[in-house]
């Protein structure tokens, strides 16, 4: 069944009001139910029996059902005629010219046929309109032989290059689309896959030759591209001076205006990277500009990104010290939402992430417990890597809390079930940290010793301080503190800080 509360939820308030006010106007009956539906739905956390109840003072589900259709309906019409007023208002302009255009070409008026065609094209081309001019050059290459003051050989090139150009961006798109299916495969369904070799064929075979100017869309897949790869093989470093470069490029777009929502995705991408990288100051900088741009519209985006936004604002300020903060900024929305999507996972595991580093176990203890749904339901939902980490916190938050039953059975869990995927996704240092957490976990007494602190040494390969990844460190951070009795959060931030030498 659709989720409509979580529609009706993700609009702003100005939003949900114009939304109202449409269904208002729709309504031909006085005593239509929809309104009162969206405010319920809106406001309140009501089963489907109580919202019967408000709606016809008993349990009335086939009524309740029929309503529930025809909200949506009209949700598909409200959205689908905002977006066309609002988003794509520039692309109808240039279709009205191209209408307009025609008409009077046909009629013989071809003068001024050709004079709206031309403002049609100058504004296609300055926004990299491909598909629109590929109907503009058609239209005056069509009309060519009444038009005397027409280069016929270079309107004819003009149309070839833009067919070379509109096809690259769409052997782009195709390729985009394929690596993000890819990429499901691979964190719902364990596919073990060399996702760079797989990104890099992917564009060979898609994408021969990518011309000097792309439009905004397409430079934005091309970031979504090397992030991906990047996330997979947790080499952001590696994509930093990439994203940044390309972002100078995309500031200064003659399409960023209309690109609202690829700009925001575009400048998490990049605030997301430089925490990974651990350099939190220029993440927090781009996290400033990405919350303008949400400000932005009326507020447009301000859901679809707030979750997301919040969280990297909580997590960058936990690696510099402020904690408090963190742990504030996160648990009112942990607390609040019900909604079960990837991003409010996140934060909860973010939050337990605090709690375990501030030695607070218990309360670490109480939001695991509220992840009751099976392994296999959070990969498909969150995929295999958010499955880990959590399976991981579970051990170390109970062997802090000394509950030796259950540290036994996740431990043979574990290495049952992720042991040979972690091997195969070359995440070998996974495998050893388990490994050495179960030595301390049953010889406690050795970890602050000599031949233990040379076991981890030799046994863990770290690549320098700045490439390492961070959320690696920060549960590495966890058996240090045991070795040199510490605490995790204090050492946590020694070994993320980039100036300081652990």
């Amino acid at each position: 069944m659709i989720d409509l509360k979580d529609i009706i939820s993700s609009f702003t308030n100005e939003k949900q009001q114009e939304f109202i006010a449409y269904l208002d106007k729709k309504n031909k009956r006085r005593d239509a139910k929809n309104i009162k539906l969206v405010k319920l739905l809106a406001n309140y956390n009501l089963s489907a029996a109580e919202i019967c109840i408000q709606l016809y003072q008993k349990d009335h589900k086939p009524a309740l059902h029929a309503l529930r259709k025809r909200l949506f309906q009209s949700l598909i019409d409200f959205t689908a005629n905002s977006n066309l007023k609002e988003e794509h208002s520039l692309d109808m302009q240039m279709i009205k010219y191209i209408i307009a255009a025609r008409t009077f070409l046909k009629k013989g008026q071809i003068k001024v046929g050709y004079k709206i065609i031309a403002k049609a094209e100058e504004t296609a081309k300055k926004y990299q309109l491909y598909s629109i001019l590929n109907e503009i050059y058609h239209t005056k290459i069509e009309y060519a032989h009444h038009n005397d003051n027409i280069n016929f050989d270079e309107l004819v090139a003009n149309f070839k290059e833009n067919q070379r150009l509109h096809q690259i961006e769409e052997n782009l798109n195709i390729a985009y689309a394929k690596i993000r299916k890819t990429l499901i495969e691979i964190n719902h369904q364990q596919k073990v896959i060399d996702i760079r070799t797989m990104i890099e064929d992917t564009l060979k075979e898609n994408s021969k030759s990518l011309p000097d100017v792309l439009s905004f869309k397409s430079l934005y897949q091309i970031i979504q591209i090397t992030n991906i790869s990047s996330s997979q093989n947790f080499a952001y470093w590696n994509s930093e001076g990439f994203l940044l470069e390309t972002y100078q490029i995309l500031k200064h777009h003659s399409s960023k205006n209309k690109q609202l929502f690829y700009h925001i995705e575009v400048l998490y991408i990049i605030s997301n990277t430089l925490f990974r990288n651990k350099k939190f100051a220029a993440s927090l900088h781009y996290l400033e500009l990405m919350n303008l741009h949400m400000q932005q519209d009326q507020k447009k985006y301000f859901k679809e990104f707030e979750i997301k936004y919040t969280l990297l604002v909580a997590l960058n300020n936990n690696y510099i010290g402020n904690q408090d903060f963190a742990i504030n900024t996160l648990r009112p929305l942990v607390e609040k939402k019900k909604s079960k999507s990837v991003e409010q996972l996140d934060l909860h595991l973010s939050l337990i992430v605090f709690y375990a580093q501030q030695n607070q176990n218990e309360k670490a203890s109480n939001l695991l417990a509220k992840l009751y749904h099976t392994d296999q339901w959070y990969v498909e939902k969150a995929g295999i890597i958010w499955t880990i980490k959590k399976n991981i916190l579970e051990i170390l938050v109970q062997i802090d809390l000394g509950n030796i039953t259950f540290i036994e059975s996740r431990l043979k869990s574990f290495k049952r079930n992720y042991f040979e995927q972690l091997k195969n996704m070359n995440q070998e240092n996974v495998v050893t940290f388990i490994k050495l957490i179960e030595s301390y976990y049953k010889t406690p007494e050795k970890v602050t010793s000599k031949s233990f602190y040379e076991k981890v040494e030799n046994s863990l390969n770290w690549i320098e301080k700045e490439k390492e990844d961070i959320f690696m460190m920060s549960f590495y951070a966890w058996l240090k503190a045991k070795m040199i009795k510490k605490d995790t959060y204090s050492v946590t931030l020694d070994l993320v800080n980039p100036s300081v030498d652990s």
